[in-house]
């Protein structure tokens, strides 16, 4: 028995007055003009394609559209998929990745192939991130002038859904998630799993993104390459995808789906504990440094507190030395590029200061007010986190592209 919400086409709407509906970008100019080869203005097209209403007979219709499915043990249900997006998508091309099933699982992939799907098979499982890579690499070789959709082989992603995303990629050119609403007799392991990965990523990148773990996402056609780099084999690799749109200054188009799961979700092969720590530790490694710098911070004001008997002394003495580590860390943790260690030291010092004068500012008040020296450093400076770190993000350790 599966639970299944009536489908709906819903933009997200950011916080931003001159946005597009329905996009969230990170960046300005717009995605396309900064990344072109990410988001072309156009479809390729053939130069000796003949005149517009003129077929050869021997010329064949481009296909616009590739269903990447990864598979791992699938049951008979992938073969019925296949048929149904046929019905459901006339010409569009279904890729089938065999990650390493095994002998036993042979009958259902030939099922797939029977049915118009084109199937690579690997020998040994790599994980779902290293099956989509594959399969992204072989679309842009075999169907370059088509769009990509993925989605899962375990029937959570109706033939409708994977349409509803293939049409929005097809109108904007830009990168689209098929989201879900969670609602109904939803498992609560995946429902706090997305609530608590969106509260991080959005911690992170300031992306309000609704299903930050959903497998049913769409690429528009030319723009494969940086999916490539993306790091991680398996089911970090999707989370990774988004922070990497994020980092790259893409945009991204949400559309409401379906939310399907049968009793136990017993075809899933998500590992809890093991898959877990790999989701998450992308978002961990953005935001460990701060944290470290923040420990040295704290313990710099108390010592130097102790010793001098001046707050300002302590504030501005603490913020240099932690300053001084969370520099290098965070070059490390934003991949600042070689050779910016002057540029993206005048911007991080520039920043530094504002942070120290807000840091004082914030001990002054609250312990005027009463608060103990040691929580009013950590209430003073949590409020002004979130905008330190995505400054560093954004402006100090990103260079124009």
């Amino acid at each position: 028995m599966t639970t299944s919400t009536s489908q709906q086409t819903t933009p997200v709407r950011t916080s931003r007055p001159r946005a597009t509906r329905g996009t969230l970008t990170a960046h300005s100019p717009s995605a396309r003009r900064t990344h072109p080869a990410a988001y072309p203005t156009s479809r390729p097209r053939s130069r000796t394609a003949p005149r517009v209403g003129v077929r050869t007979r021997t010329e064949a219709i481009p296909t616009t559209l590739v269903v990447l499915i990864p598979a791992y043990q699938p049951d008979a249900r992938l073969p019925r998929l296949i048929t149904r997006m046929q019905g459901q998508c006339p010409g569009c091309a279904v890729l089938v990745v065999d990650d390493g099933s095994g002998p036993e699982y042979a009958e259902v992939f030939a099922s797939a192939r029977s049915r118009g799907a084109e199937v690579l098979t690997y020998a040994v499982n790599q994980g779902k991130g290293e099956a989509l890579r594959r399969g992204l690499a072989r679309a842009a070789v075999n169907w370059p002038q088509a769009d990509v959709v993925c989605a899962d082989a375990d029937g959570q992603h109706t033939p409708s859904d994977i349409a509803a995303v293939a049409a929005r990629v097809r109108s904007t050119g830009r990168m689209t998630l098929g989201v879900r609403r969670f609602t109904g007799p939803v498992p609560l392991r995946s429902r706090l799993g997305n609530d608590i990965t969106a509260l991080l990523f959005r911690g992170a990148t300031g992306w309000a993104l609704r299903d930050t773990q959903t497998g049913l996402r769409g690429y528009p056609a030319g723009g494969f390459g940086w999916l490539q780099e993306v790091p991680g084999d398996r089911y970090e690799y999707e989370l990774s995808a988004l922070l990497k749109a994020h980092d790259l200054g893409l945009a991204v188009e949400e559309v409401e789906i379906a939310t399907v799961y049968e009793p136990g979700n017993t075809s899933s092969h998500f590992r809890p504990l093991r898959d877990s720590a790999r989701i998450y530790a992308p978002l961990l490694v953005f935001t460990g440094a701060s944290l470290a710098s923040f420990a040295i911070d704290w313990l710099g004001v108390m010592i130097i507190f102790a010793m001098t008997g001046s707050l300002l002394t302590a504030a501005v003495g603490a913020r240099i030395i932690s300053g001084t580590a969370n520099f290098f860390m965070n070059r490390r943790v934003f991949r600042a590029a070689p050779g910016t260690v002057v540029r993206t030291a005048v911007r991080y010092t520039t920043l530094a200061l504002s942070i120290v004068a807000a840091s004082y500012l914030a001990l002054w008040a609250l312990t005027g007010l009463g608060v103990p020296l040691g929580l009013a450093k950590i209430v003073g400076d949590g409020t002004i986190y979130i905008a330190s770190y995505l400054i560093q993000r954004r402006v100090v350790f990103r260079e124009k592209a």
